[in-house]
């Protein structure tokens, strides 16, 4: 019982608007096809209550997005087969994909072991309420559940509409700088908000991927590539011509040649 979480990049990421302390996007989510955290359940050495969660994270199990997910499964589901499932397996995450990194690795782990868990205790909670339930975790969660290769993300990351286009080959780099989301787009609220654009929003929208990349640079795409600059000034020296910059940070990407 095993299953891939992929990592994503935002081919653009554009503000059209804030809800309260939320920012509206309109983005472009796509699939990295060679980049992923590996997510499987195994049984456990004697059954306990305890859900056990093994791997390499940078935080508590109590703050890990799997855990969280596994909560608000229990909530929402009201299904005594996820307790007990859980009392005799575990959960096992090989890490590949960085934290901190605009890659979503943890918002699609959690989505994953949503996806994993639904299918292998054959709950039938469909796709969108599934995605419900994981948009309580994170933003990012529902493009995951969904698992479309690439798709056009709005609201603040629940509206999930796919789109049809070849995925691309991307390759990635990630400097060892944790960008935190929440000081980022506090950055755009008190720096950047009159540079709200929606018409190009809209614009990018209708656009395949490949043809957004060779058109316009990083600056351009990315609403949250300069007040990430702001914040951290070390990033700058990873800015290069056709190298394009993911979510909040701290990845760069590009379309491969191999």
């Amino acid at each position: 019982m095993t299953i891939k979480a992929f990592a994503k990049v935002n081919i653009f990421l554009k503000i059209v608007g804030t809800k309260e302390n939320y920012h509206l996007i309109s983005s472009r989510f796509m699939r990295v096809t060679n980049f992923y955290d590996t997510i499987e359940f195994e049984k456990k050495e004697s059954k306990s209550d305890d859900f056990l969660l093994l791997g390499e994270f940078g935080c508590t199990t109590e703050q890990n997005t799997i855990f969280k997910a596994y909560k608000a499964l229990l909530k929402e589901s009201k299904s005594e087969k996820v307790k007990t499932f859980f009392k005799e397996y575990q959960v096992r995450v090989t890490k590949k994909i960085p934290e901190f990194a605009g890659l979503g690795g943890g918002s699609s782990d959690a989505a994953s072991f949503l996806n994993l868990t639904n299918d292998v205790l054959g709950l039938n909670i469909k796709k969108d309420e599934l995605s419900h339930i994981g948009s309580k975790i994170g933003a990012d969660v529902p493009f995951f559940i969904y698992n479309y290769p690439s798709a056009n993300v709005s609201g603040i990351g629940e509206i999930v509409e796919p789109f049809e286009e070849k995925v691309l080959h991307l390759e990635t780099i990630t400097p060892k700088i944790k960008c935190f989301t929440a000081k980022v787009y506090q950055k755009y609220r008190e720096s950047y908000m009159k540079n709200i654009d929606i018409d190009f929003a809209k614009e990018l929208s209708n656009k395949n991927s490949k043809n957004i990349l060779e058109t316009y640079d990083a600056s351009r795409l990315n609403d949250l590539l300069e007040p990430c600059f702001d914040i951290y000034d070390e990033l700058k020296d990873y800015k290069k011509k056709n190298w394009f910059f993911s979510g909040s940070g701290s990845t760069f990407f590009r379309i491969s040649d191999g």
